[in-house]
């Protein structure tokens, strides 16, 4: 189990990833609106529990398992998000906001029956197809994915 802050850091390397950027102390330190210092504490951390590769002054890097969770917590904070805003019709920066903290109390249990709700609501698509927030594909998509 990870903490909030440390989920923070791994979305927000994850997302400097995405931009074509390559994460550095100083950039997260900026997007994070905190000190270098207190990122090199974290990176420390993150490093100690393998969710990034890193060291001081070198290139940080995202583990498999660290892209995994920021992945997860970001698909959780959209679906809350969604639910807020969408279903709820909250203000964009309330729904970001609460989305973040409301995401952060619930179970995997609870975010999967609310995706289910919130996807079908809106009509994207139904997750009747055994949904799970863990696993990047539902579980008769990973079988037909080994299937074929």
């Amino acid at each position: 189990m990870i903490s909030k802050s440390q989920e923070e850091y791994l979305k927000t390397i994850y997302i400097i990833q995405k931009q074509d950027k390559q994460p550095r102390v100083t950039n997260i330190a900026e997007k994070m609106n905190c000190t270098k210092a207190s990122v090199n504490k974290s990176l420390k951390i993150l490093t100690e529990q393998k969710l990034i590769n890193y060291e001081p002054y070198g290139k940080i890097e995202l583990t498999e398992e660290g892209t995994k969770l920021a992945k997860k917590s970001l698909e959780a904070d959209d679906i809350v998000f969604l639910f807020l805003k969408q279903i709820l019709g909250e203000e964009k920066d309330i729904a970001e906001e609460e989305a973040k903290e409301i995401k952060m109390a619930m179970k995997d249990t609870t975010l999967n029956k609310l995706a289910k709700y919130v996807h079908q609501e809106l009509g994207l698509y139904s997750l009747d197809c055994g949904y799970d927030i863990n696993n990047e594909h539902c579980i008769d998509c990973m079988r037909r994915m080994v299937e074929t």
